[in-house]
């Protein structure tokens, strides 16, 4: 059976979407607030996920951020939100489909089929080994190993800090071990569609990213350049 995780933050309509959604033979698990769902979604990955964007103490669109930080599940946004701008900044955000409230319970079933019907995208890695440290993409931590390759005297902070951006691409890259993952893919994953010529963006984030995890960010040994093309991770 398909578990389907809902968010939303109206008791009614968490138990309308719950009883539908069984009906249709569906595990169903609820939140009513953002952090429960990012907890729910890291202890049991849903193969579906059902939100709303006005949650109480996190906006949706940040959830959406946070779950694409490691997790390429289907979200379907359903909001009472109609607005172009809310659209796009949630669609930009890694949705992968907006339903506006009120709605139509047969339309949204048939949308989620829809999208689960989609090829799975691999996921990354939960935990690598990355240079002289062990990146936890769900937890969204960088630690120092002891036994790292550090050269004599090189000082290193304990837990570099990534930006979500950051983290969003190194996300990208390790869910592709050993593999090409073009410019454009990233950009259109990453920035969303429009951004596909902003490589400049790449140069930058990619130049933080080996600055704050190879040893030798002017040799990088892990996230290589493949010229005009695109990046590598190389485990």
């Amino acid at each position: 059976m398909t578990r389907v995780l809902v968010v939303d933050d109206e008791p009614q309509m968490l138990r309308a979407l719950r009883i539908n959604l069984k009906a249709r033979h569906y595990l169903v698990a609820t939140a009513a607030d953002g952090s429960s769902a990012l907890r729910q979604a890291v202890r049991t990955p849903p193969e579906a996920v059902i939100l709303d964007l006005g949650l109480p103490d996190l906006d949706g669109v940040d959830v959406i951020q946070a779950l694409r930080v490691w997790s390429k599940v289907p979200i379907i946004v359903l909001s009472g939100r109609s607005g172009a701008a809310e659209k796009v900044a949630a669609l930009d955000a890694g949705a992968d489909d907006y339903v506006t409230k009120p709605f139509s319970m047969n339309e949204l079933l048939a949308r989620l089929r829809a999208v689960l019907r989609r090829p799975s995208p691999e996921e990354p890695p939960l935990a690598v080994e990355l240079g002289g440290y062990t990146v936890d993409v769900v937890n969204c931590t960088v630690r120092r190993r002891a036994d790292g390759p550090w050269q004599p005297g090189q000082e290193r902070p304990e837990e570099p800090r990534l930006t979500p951006t950051e983290w969003r691409v190194l996300a990208l890259l390790l869910a592709h071990p050993g593999r090409l993952v073009t410019g454009r893919q990233i950009l259109d994953d990453v920035w969303g569609p429009g951004h596909e010529s902003k490589t400049n963006y790449l140069r930058v984030y990619l130049a933080g990213l080996r600055r704050k995890l190879e040893p030798d960010p002017a040799h990088p040994r892990h996230l290589l350049t493949e010229p005009g093309m695109g990046y590598r991770y190389q485990p």
